[in-house]
């Protein structure tokens, strides 16, 4: 049996023909093996996002970056306390991608989801954009926030939530939403994501198939929304049905399970979900980030590599690890395993690196982040916060 030039062979076939060959193609074959393990280990660096500790970069975290070349990378309000620093931060996380450019990623929802200090605008929570039902406004606030994030070279949004507020218990959604009506949660989202999209930064809808109707906080425990598929087709769905077909650049799942869509697993880990409803029947295109996996819903009922292995298989493109770098490393290195052994989970990791590329591509030319001596003054120019307090009365 042959391989063609390039291909990926697999390692048991490797060892069991090594020592069947002459010298010379031994050691032909271990160039191409090693060649090809290099390859799949860059693009399984790809499917990972991870979070660093502080204001910036340890040694450790240098090192381990550089080691593993991670897909990107995630800021909370740890990591934020000025504007010349987060710049900073977000430099050094830039350069050290070594080949290609890293996603610089934010939870910039607005309300009380606000990762940026002030100067920046805190901009209004969804709930009260969507309340003023005007879509020309929610598209300047979208840009609005793209241009801020922008200025300190932050890429990638993990906003706007398209889940419907259909339950007054929901600990955790609430005035995350546009709203409690699926057609003004349509309406406003399109026109933030709009925006978002205008200001150069890329947008990333969530958390599929919705998390409105949950009575607990994933971040704690598993919840579970006990809706039949036609209710969730009637209010849970329509703002990701609209989000697809409008081509959003990227979406992100929900550590919930839905009885009606799968009995056995969470949506994040759900191939029924990830892969059968919002790849094959919503006919969404684009990349598919799952929610953090480090939060409870997951990691209390799954270990690292089952929810590792669970995930890729069901369709997710780009698992988030937020807190510590050091869970993210013994699941790249099971997916380099499981990949240099199994077929279809190279074949999520050659689908996965196909759609990461292309959103790069469209996006990540280069770094957007201001020169260190202006950065404040362009902020203060922008002036967003009158946007706000004329439309809200604060700002």
């Amino acid at each position: 049996m042959g391989f063609p030039k390039g291909a990926s062979i697999p390692f048991a076939i490797f060892k069991q023909r090594w020592g069947q060959c002459p010298g010379r193609e031994v050691a032909s074959i271990t160039v191409l093996y090693c060649l090809s393990m290099d390859t799949l280990r860059q693009k399984i660096g790809q499917m990972f996002l991870v979070g660093c500790q502080g204001e910036s970069l340890t040694r450790d975290e240098q090192l381990i970056y550089a080691e593993y070349q991670f897909g990107g990378f995630i800021l909370f309000k740890r990591n934020c306390v000025e504007p010349e620093q987060i710049l900073s931060l977000c430099g050094s996380l830039w350069e050290a991608a070594d080949k290609t450019p890293p996603f610089i990623a934010i939870d910039q929802e607005g309300g009380r989801v606000h990762r940026l200090p002030q100067p920046f605008t805190h901009f209004p929570a969804s709930a009260r954009i969507g309340e003023m039902r005007n879509a020309d406004l929610a598209r300047r606030l979208g840009r609005a926030t793209a241009e801020e994030l922008k200025l300190v070279g932050i890429n990638l949004n993990f906003a706007p939530v398209l889940d419907v507020d259909s339950n007054p218990a929901n600990p955790i959604i609430g005035d995350r939403a546009f709203g409690a009506d699926p057609q003004q949660v349509i309406e406003i989202a399109a026109a933030w994501t709009q925006g978002l999209r205008d200001g150069g930064v890329i947008p990333c809808g969530k958390h599929f198939p919705g998390h409105g109707d949950t009575a607990n906080d994933s971040h704690l425990e598993q919840p579970k929304v006990r809706k039949s598929l036609d209710e969730l087709r009637s209010v849970e769905l329509p703002p990701f049905a609209h989000s697809c077909r409008n081509r959003i650049e990227s979406l992100m799942t929900a550590h919930v399970l839905y009885p009606a869509l799968d009995p056995n697993f969470p949506a994040t880990l759900s191939e029924n979900i990830v892969t059968g409803l919002l790849r094959h029947q919503l006919g969404y295109d684009g990349v598919i980030f799952s929610d953090d996996m480090e939060m409870k819903a997951i990691s209390d009922n799954y270990g690292v590599k089952q929810a590792t292995a669970l995930a890729v298989r069901a369709g997710v493109n780009v698992l988030l690890f937020c807190h510590e770098v050091d869970k993210a490393i013994p699941a790249f290195e099971f997916l380099c395993n499981e990949a240099g052994s199994d077929p279809v989970v190279r074949a999520r990791v050659a689908d996965s690196s196909r759609r990461i590329a292309e959103l790069k591509q469209r996006y990540l030319t280069s770094f957007t982040g201001a020169s260190a001596n202006e950065v404040v003054a362009r902020i203060a120019a922008l002036d967003h916060r009158r946007l706000v307090r004329v439309n809200f009365g604060d700002g």
